[in-house]
Order: structure tokens, then C-alpha cells, then sequence
């Protein structure tokens, strides 16, 4: 996979609404359960993968599982961890893995220097509101210290366009349809890919310096650049397995923070200036232990 920066036009998206009826269920891959024959036994020939060592999963891991896509239930038994690639799946699922482990991933950050500012700093997010006169004067002050053609444009209806940078850090591996090709630049831009039912699934890791360039609008919201993201790539995992990081360096230390479903990527840009260590834009697995809380509680009404 070539790790050239590409263009993703991102503009007016609906947000992605839960699975109706009528909308086609994930099936696990591999999870047929076939009777044993003498003269055909399928479950020989799957070759499962090398090198991973599971362990059981810390109690604060709420996330889906990287082999069936489903998410991980439970309040003791919390699915399985590889202690390398962090492969994460079921304990039903374990025998089914037949991704190799990649073994540990450098990611090129050093962990003693980051810091997650939504927990070690109370501090206040909320961005500032500017008027439409103060707009267009960011928006000059940003196309003059910028040395490409990356501009930001304001809009008749007061609203502006602009250009974010992602840098794709995924430890764990992504699903995406079996027998696919990969989508082109129109396939992601008129979302196909994700709406039509799959029926078997493949993983694989991506590169750890991925970079895409999405152009939006101020409007976008940052589930919304997710979104897009995984359409470029035919990821079918659940988009709330991933969340949005804001990066900053100041003085030394690298702070890190998840951005909600709700905040603009494209204002938090303008307002940080182009300067890649003032901001950069990060996409990374969503295990905080903040996925699904509230589902987590009703399992544990239910179970006392």
C-alpha cells in the first residue's frame, strides 16, 4: 500500500443511523459449523495464525472483536489480548484467527513523553466562538503561513472549506470485505462499499505511517472524518472501534486528546494554525474504556 499522501473530498455526510431491519447482518468468517466428513473436513484446511500469545483482557477493555466484528460482552471473561500485535477477539474466537501476529508495533512515539490530556489535565475544550468577521481574518492569517496549495476558502453561506492531514496509528488489524478490490477515489466519495451486506470478512494490518488529506467543510464532524476514512479503505469494523486524536507539542511533551463524535476537525485546524506540533490529527483504536459504558452497565443490572 503506498503511503503517498492521497485527496479524500469529504463534504455533506448523513450520519451513519444503526442497522435497521432490513439491513444485512456481518456473518463471521470461518464460524460455520460443519460436520465432521471422511470424505471432506473444511476445518482441516484452515490454516490458523502464527505467533500470537492471548492472554485474558484487562477489565476496562470495551471494544469489538478484530476476527467476527462483534462486540466484546462480558464482565470477567473480556475476550482475549495478543501481548504483541494486541489482537483482540472472543475466546470463541480464538481458534478461528488465521491473521499471523506482526509482533510488536513501534509506532515512533516514545510513551514516556505523551500524555492523554482527557484524563491527566481537567482541562476546559470548549473552542471558542468567532464571529464572521474574525473568520475571515483566520482564514487569511492560515493561507499566509502555509507554503502549498492546502488553502482554506470562505463560503457565501458563511461556513469555509479547508484540508486536515490523518495520520493512521492502528496497533490492531482492520476488516474488510474477502474477494474485494480495493474502492477508487469515486467508490469513497459516493460512500459504496459499506451499505451492501457482507458475508465474509479478512483482516489485515495497515501501515503505521498511513496519511490521508480530506478536504471538508467546517461543519464536519470528526465521527464524520472517521467515517470517510474507513469507507476509503472498505473497513467494515464498526466505526465506534476508532476515535479521533488531537496531538500537540509544547515545550517538550506531547499531549494527546480524543476528540468527540461532535467537535470540527476543521475549526480545531483553524484555530491552531497550520504548524503540524501546534496540531496534528490521529486515528486510533477507541479503547478507553468509554465505549458502550452504558450497555456494560445493563449487562451487570442484569447479571446481580
Amino acid at each position: 500500500m503506498s503511503t503517498e499522501p492521497e485527496l479524500i473530498e469529504l463534504r455533506e455526510l448523513t450520519p451513519a443511523g444503526r442497522p435497521g431491519p432490513g439491513r444485512a447482518r456481518l456473518e463471521r468468517a470461518n464460524a460455520l459449523r460443519i460436520a465432521p466428513s471422511p470424505a471432506r473436513n473444511l476445518a482441516r484446511k484452515q490454516v490458523l495464525g502464527r505467533g500470537h500469545r492471548f492472554q485474558p483482557a484487562g477489565p476496562a477493555t470495551h471494544t469489538w472483536c478484530d476476527l467476527c466484528g462483534d462486540f466484546i460482552w462480558g464482565v470477567v471473561r473480556k475476550g482475549l489480548q495478543c501481548a504483541y500485535c494486541k489482537f483482540t477477539c472472543h475466546y470463541r474466537c480464538r481458534a478461528l484467527v488465521c491473521l499471523d501476529c506482526c509482533g510488536p508495533r513501534d509506532l515512533g512515539w516514545d510513551p514516556a513523553l505523551e500524555r492523554d490530556t482527557n484524563v491527566d489535565e481537567p482541562a476546559e475544550w470548549k473552542t471558542p466562538e468567532l464571529s464572521q468577521a474574525e473568520i475571515e481574518q483566520k482564514i487569511k492569517e492560515y493561507n499566509s503561513q502555509i507554503n502549498s496549495n492546502l488553502f482554506m476558502s470562505l463560503n457565501k453561506d458563511g461556513s469555509y472549506t479547508g484540508f486536515i492531514k490523518v495520520q493512521l496509528k492502528l496497533v490492531r488489524p482492520v476488516s474488510v470485505p474477502s474477494n474485494k478490490k480495493p474502492p477508487s477515489l469515486q467508490d469513497a466519495r459516493r460512500g459504496t462499499g459499506r451499505g451492501t451486506a457482507v458475508k465474509r470478512r479478512t483482516s489485515f494490518y495497515l501501515p503505521k505511517d498511513a496519511i490521508k488529506h480530506l478536504h471538508v467543510l467546517s461543519r464536519t464532524r470528526a465521527r464524520e472524518v472517521i467515517e470517510a476514512l474507513l469507507r476509503k479503505f472498505l473497513v467494515v469494523d464498526d466505526p465506534r472501534k476508532f476515535a479521533l486524536f488531537e496531538r500537540a507539542e509544547r515545550h517538550g511533551q506531547v499531549y494527546s486528546r480524543k476528540l468527540s463524535d461532535d467537535e470540527q476537525p476543521l475549526k480545531l485546524r483553524l484555530l491552531a494554525g497550520p504548524s503540524e506540533k501546534a496540531l496534528s490529527f490521529v486515528l486510533k483504536e477507541n479503547d478507553t474504556g468509554e465505549v458502550n459504558v452504558s450497555m456494560v452497565f445493563l449487562i451487570v443490572l442484569v447479571v446481580t
